[in-house]
């Protein structure tokens, strides 16, 4: 191994802390500002309606997801129509880390939605450009599609 890929591998390690951090942030945002959308099926219906005010796509399994074949169908064909409408697809390795973010924000930690595996930030009336997270994750998405890596998986940070 080179010193340049060394200090490619750390730079890279880096950038994904800040990715898993912005997420967070815009999670954060979006719950407060009501613009999520959680649940598969809740998922492809306002992919169905209103494909053009979502941001972002957030698809997540943990090992014994991937095992799942329909999960899978599911995942693909979201994966599809994101990117044949420009949507950002992020894929997160650690589900309950996305549930304890998605569930101590929505209600006090109430009553658990049964559906995680898929999460849409849909824009509300602010330009998406204001907010430097959501920037953040659209220009790590971009990046990564140059790099042939069209759905990056990132794993947020445990707390």
């Amino acid at each position: 191994m080179t010193l340049e890929e060394l200090a490619g591998e750390h730079q890279t390690f880096g950038s994904m802390e800040k990715v898993g951090d912005a997420l967070e942030e815009v999670l954060s945002k979006a719950l407060t500002q009501r613009s999520i959308t959680i649940g598969v099926y809740e998922a492809a219906k306002l992919l169905n309606v209103d494909p053009d005010n979502v941001v972002l796509c957030l698809l997540a399994a943990d090992e014994e997801d991937n095992q799942d074949v329909a999960l899978q169908i599911h995942f693909t064909l979201i994966q599809a129509f994101c990117c044949e409408n420009d949507i950002n697809i992020l894929r997160v390795s650690n589900p309950s880390r996305l549930a304890e973010l998605l569930l101590l924000g929505a209600s006090g930690g109430g009553e658990q939605p049964a559906d995680l595996h898929c999460v849409l930030v849909t824009n509300p009336h602010a330009s998406q450009w204001k907010d430097p997270a959501l920037s953040q994750l659209i220009c790590f998405c971009r990046e990564s599609r140059y790099a042939d890596q069209w759905v990056p998986v990132i794993n947020l940070p445990e707390r």
